[in-house]
């Protein structure tokens, strides 16, 4: 299983990766393995603004459907037009192509409520 260690998680098995004030969030690979073949992701496109915690989509799979949650707060600047055809790269790459949005952050502080890898890990027992 990989874990890069570049990345934030959080308890809802997201990862986020940030590059200035642009976040990038996608499922883990732990997540998409116990989702299992992932056929279909709908992201609300009506959404601009999110808060934290708020739901920003479902991830739909064979046995399955899960929500994603907002690990931060900010504006929705791009959703992953891949997933429209191809939902499976959640599968085969997570930390790549499989992404789900990107968001402008607006309260960078929250990032210090996400977890390191090894706190990751460990809440996975890793």
């Amino acid at each position: 299983m990989n874990f890069p260690e570049n990345l934030k998680y959080t308890k809802e098995h997201e990862w986020i990766s940030v590059d200035g004030n642009i976040a990038t969030i996608g499922i883990t690979d732990h997540a998409q393995g116990e989702l299992g073949d992932v056929v279909y992701v709908d992201i609300d496109e009506d959404l601009s603004e999110i808060a934290k915690g708020d739901t920003i989509g479902t991830i739909e799979a064979v046995k399955t459907v899960s929500d994603m949650f907002a690990p931060v707060s900010g504006k929705i600047t791009e959703i992953n037009p891949e997933l429209n055809d191809t939902p499976e790269i959640v599968n085969s790459d997570p930390y790549g192509k499989g992404w789900f949005v990107k968001i402008e952050l607006s309260d960078s502080n929250e990032l210090n409520d996400l977890l390191d890898v090894n706190a990751y890990k460990e809440l996975i027992g890793q």
